[in-house]
């Protein structure tokens, strides 16, 4: 985990540098500071939710948010949860006005936004780490997350 001191010390870095923006990883914990500032960020109370994401079927296959009647679920073994990489509140988009990052049925790509986790009043993008297709959000946007939370 990162203390404040930490925290502190790479703001002060960044402004005496040319670098406009770092992403530092410590501890299972994942802070980006920039000196671009991002879009508005989310109004309190926005909830934010994590997505399990499965591996798309066929490139020309359409999104479906949910099987269709007399089908089974795509097998588990396609499903990737997305987990939550540290305690915080989840916002489904950069700002209260603005419309979520994905939604159910959505086509994600990796390195996608999927959504916004604030903790200790920094807002943090979280990014799928695979191709998919967004097949449920189990959060509701305001909503605390947990550590490992689905």
């Amino acid at each position: 985990m990162m203390d404040l001191s930490f925290i502190k010390s790479l703001i002060e870095a960044l402004d005496e540098s040319s670098i406009d923006s770092v992403d530092i990883e410590r501890g299972g914990t994942r802070v980006r500071i920039s000196k671009t500032p991002p879009a508005a960020p989310p109004a309190p109370g926005a909830p934010v939710q994590a997505v399990p994401v499965s591996a798309p079927t066929a490139p020309a296959a359409p999104a479906a948010s949910a099987p269709a009647e007399g089908t089974d679920a795509a097998p588990a073994s396609n499903l990737v949860d997305v987990t939550s990489p540290m305690v915080g509140t989840f916002y489904r988009a950069p700002a209260p006005d603005a419309p979520p990052y994905v939604e159910v049925g959505s086509k994600i790509n990796k390195g996608q936004t999927l959504c916004i986790l604030e903790a200790m009043k920094l807002m943090n993008e979280l990014e799928s780490e695979a191709d998919g297709v967004i097949r449920e959000v189990l959060v509701d946007n305001a909503e605390p997350v947990e550590y490992g939370q689905v």
